[in-house]
């Protein structure tokens, strides 16, 4: 995060090509370029925007922005400017929040051509008359957008991926989106050495709302496998966790966040929220002709705490082990869907006697062992071939690991046989 945090990305651009490259030295990216002009689906890729520097210099001499400083000191996408400008002429360039007067906003103009500077409203307060000097030295030209993947192939191709989303367009702000960038590279790191697993899991990380656009455009042929997934972003902050729910309402996805969240919530506040269709990439992803099975985890909620899209969003706002619990938490959700499947009990008249089998000795190792036999009992009782193992978890309240190694136990003991 400390690599990362001040690169100074945007939609496109030199910025978001530097972030990608600081992951690839963590993980085997595949980094796509699409050309400006390129249409992805109702949208065009834009030319690309490059700046070197921005400095708006007071008449007194004072340079009250300068994007060397802060990246945030200018409006993202800026025309290139070099004038003389008076104070009333400026002010509608300007961008400050009277609310949080120590603060630098931030602000985008992507699609309609301006160009402004964001300053603390504190210093905005002192800015008198006279000529000010605006310079904005930036590029917007026929280019590329960027985004990059890394697909963690799955043993068994018929039990589809997992997408792991995150945007990759924010410029220097520590919890939106530098901490969604660097779980996703631990997430990564941890997947790759945790040796093979049935179910593929796809890493994207793209730019926001046109990079996941341009990522389904692209990618038409991979997204009927995406089985479920998740957007992560605001991950950092002390705060709980909440999950957004997909498009549907009652999707695996969702069964399985809700049921992680129960288990790991760390926080009595932690919450399910329901599906709307503003918000991040999750949008995109759950758009209906797409319908795709994934939610969105995220800790402070966008435009919820006063750092969000500020200055303030700095390295000290978020907190090394909620990071951690937040990787932790994606790496459980992983090995849920892995694990999940609907059974069938063989022995379904009456209670087949499980000690002469070897049952509870067999499963009785390194996890709670009266969790494992209760948990027997539930698989046993629930498998009908109708309810999942996290429906049969979230019914039972005992942990999805200690359903999950029952059921194992179960079918090798041939009680219990895995549906198609």
């Amino acid at each position: 995060m400390t690599d990362l945090y001040p690169i100074p990305r945007s939609l496109t651009g030199d910025g978001v090509r530097a972030t990608l490259a600081r992951v690839a030295e963590e993980l085997p990216l595949t980094v796509h370029e699409i050309p400006t002009g390129t249409p992805v689906l109702d949208w065009t890729i834009p030319d690309e925007w490059n700046l070197r520097r921005a400095t708006l210099t007071a008449p007194d001499g004072r340079v009250v922005a300068d994007t060397d400083v802060h990246a945030l000191h200018v409006v993202g996408y800026s025309d290139a400017v070099d004038l003389q400008i008076d104070r009333d002429a400026l002010d509608p360039h300007l961008f400050s929040l009277p609310d949080r007067p120590t603060a630098i906003p931030y602000r985008t103009s992507y699609y309609n051509r301006s160009w402004g500077f964001c300053v603390p409203h504190d210093v905005r307060a002192t800015l008198g008359e006279g000529t000010y000097h605006a310079r904005i030295d930036a590029t917007l030209a026929p280019g590329a957008l960027t985004l990059a993947e890394l697909l963690i192939p799955g043993t068994d191709p018929t039990r589809g991926e997992v997408l792991l989303s995150t945007h990759v367009c924010h410029p220097h702000m520590a919890n939106d989106n530098t901490s969604g960038i660097a779980v996703l590279t631990e997430v990564g790191l941890r997947l790759l050495e945790g040796g093979p697993r049935r179910i593929g899991v796809r890493l994207v990380f793209a730019p926001g709302s046109l990079g996941a656009i341009a990522w389904l455009a692209t990618h038409r042929d991979v997204v009927p496998r995406i089985t479920n997934g998740l957007v992560l972003t605001g991950l950092g902050n002390d705060g709980p966790f909440h999950y957004k729910r997909s498009r549907r309402g009652d999707t695996s996805t969702d069964r399985i966040a809700e049921l992680l969240l129960r288990e790991r919530a760390f926080d009595p506040h932690a919450q399910m929220l329901d599906f709307s269709p503003y918000g991040y990439d999750e949008r995109q992803y759950c758009s209906p002709g797409f319908d795709l099975a994934v939610g969105r985890l995220t800790r402070g909620l966008h435009g919820e705490y006063p750092e969000y899209h500020t200055s303030n969003d700095d390295l000290s706002f978020v907190d090394h082990g909620r990071l951690l619990e937040a990787t932790e938490m994606i790496e459980a959700f992983v090995d849920a869907v892995e694990r999940d499947g609907t059974y069938r009990n063989l022995q379904p008249f009456g209670e087949p006697q499980l000690g002469r089998r070897g049952l509870y000795s067999a499963i009785g190792g390194g996890i709670d062992s009266r969790s494992v036999e209760m948990g027997v009992l539930w698989v046993l009782n629930q498998s009908d071939g109708t309810r999942s193992l996290v429906d049969i978890a979230n019914r039972s309240g005992l942990p999805f690991r200690a359903i999950a190694d029952a059921a194992d136990a179960l079918v090798a003991a041939e009680l219990l046989a895995r549906e198609p």
